[in-house]
């Protein structure tokens, strides 16, 4: 590889891309560096009947949006895949595929050193662009299940089939846990849901989608400074809801009226036995909570604008636990295979900068960190929601393309 770029881009997703193009346009000198192949994550970490849960219209990557006729509509898997490819296509993306950075670190001469599977090089700056979800995480107690139980990480999950016969549990309920329930109650399969504190929001209300309404009242548009709870924001769980079928609500009421077993938060597994707090009742109270208030905000939004929409019952639950089941015998049990969807860690070992928190997060404002040169994009709510979503990475690589100009000047003056 050429030895030095004034930018090397660390990762070929939406992120890196933005990244790249905003570059581009400003002649910067950078190369993207991919340690697989372009947007490989929508393909290769998500199910086959996966959609986006945020409508087409919300896909719009610097110099370029979604084009095709349904707008209103949720991309699948495949359409995602082939929508960021095409972006790098659009404008020659300077991206090389296959090449994995094993490490960097600052120069003694400026800037930063980059080993890689292809060689080491150098650059003025550095962009990291690999999203904040690394290492799927799986608790410790799950060494204690017996082996005949298959287990697997929510990113590991592609379809039913693939699963052995038997029941099947999938724990947490954040949008890929929620999601992959529906997936699995749809092909006929016996599911167990372990309720996480995950909140929900429904899909349409009063004639349109949520996130249209929401979009409007600029809500997303307000950076984490100004959220309440601040940077604690980044912590949060994301609502759960589906693009599926053309979008709908996901209720786990109706899913327990419908024969799907629900528990409260899994606690261990004792001597074969695997135990839940008996959280149930309220994880699923605090979720139609959130996803009222948000229906309050929209009608509060409504009537001050004098907008004419028309008015809509508001949910009543159609089911409640006549008990919550803390206790699961697992040879009683027909499990024959657990999907974990509690989450991810972050893995920067191979990032050896001071730029992080005591948990291993990158400090940084807005993407811009107190190390000159080193940046980061497309983190979740690096400054608002849509920071790690096609929604709003635009505007975050634009804002740090603006800064890497500045110093890209300043050092050809020097």
């Amino acid at each position: 590889m050429t030895q030095h770029h004034e930018v090397v881009v660390i990762g070929g997703g939406q992120a890196g891309l933005s990244i790249s193009w905003h570059l581009t346009r400003r002649g910067v000198d950078h190369v993207v560096l991919e340690r697989d192949t372009i947007a490989h994550e929508w393909l290769d970490s998500r199910w086959d009947n996966f959609t986006l849960v945020t409508p087409n219209w919300q896909c719009a990557l610097p110099g370029y949006s979604y084009a095709g006729d349904d707008p209103h509509g949720f991309m699948k898997r495949q359409q995602v895949y082939e929508f960021v490819r095409g972006y790098a296509s659009s404008f020659d993306a300077p991206v090389r595929e296959g090449v994995a950075v094993t490490s960097v670190r600052q120069s003694m001469h400026g800037g930063y050193e980059l080993d890689t599977t292809a060689g080491t090089l150098h650059a003025g700056q550095v962009v990291v662009a690999v999203g904040g979800y690394h290492i799927p995480t799986i608790p410790r107690f799950a060494e204690k299940l017996p082996a005949t139980i298959q287990q697997l990480h929510s990113s590991q999950y592609r379809c039913s089939a693939d699963l052995p016969v038997g029941d099947v549990m999938v724990v947490g309920t954040g949008q890929s846990g929620a999601q992959i329930a529906e997936d699995l109650h749809l092909d006929g399969r016996k599911v167990h849901l372990v309720a996480g504190n995950a909140p929900r929001v429904a899909r349409f209300y009063r004639g349109r989608d949520c996130v249209a309404w929401l979009q409007d009242m600029g809500h997303y548009d307000v950076p984490i400074d100004d959220q309440p709870g601040g940077l604690g924001k980044r912590e949060n769980t994301n609502h759960y809801v589906t693009g599926r079928d053309g979008g709908r609500d996901i209720d786990l009421r109706q899913f327990a009226l419908e024969g799907m077993s629900l528990y409260g938060r899994m606690i261990d597994v004792v001597d074969g036995t695997m135990t839940f707090a008996p959280t149930l009742e309220a994880s699923l109270d605090a979720a139609d909570a959130v996803a009222e208030s948000i229906k309050d905000s929209i009608d509060a939004y409504i009537e001050r604008e004098g907008i004419d929409a028309p008015l809509e019952a508001r949910y009543v639950p159609v089911w409640r636990p006549e008990h919550e089941q803390t206790e699961l015998d697992l040879a009683a049990s027909n499990i024959g295979s657990i999907v974990w969807s509690v989450g991810f860690r972050t893995d920067y070992g191979w990032l050896r900068v001071g730029v992080f928190d005591g948990e291993g997060h990158p400090c940084h404002n807005r993407g811009v960190t107190a190390v000159q040169g080193l940046f980061f994009l497309g983190l979740p709510w690096q400054h608002t929601w849509g920071s790690g979503r096609f929604a709003a990475v635009a505007r975050d690589a634009e804002f740090l393309a603006d800064r890497i100009g500045v110093r890209v000047r300043d050092t050809a003056a020097a």
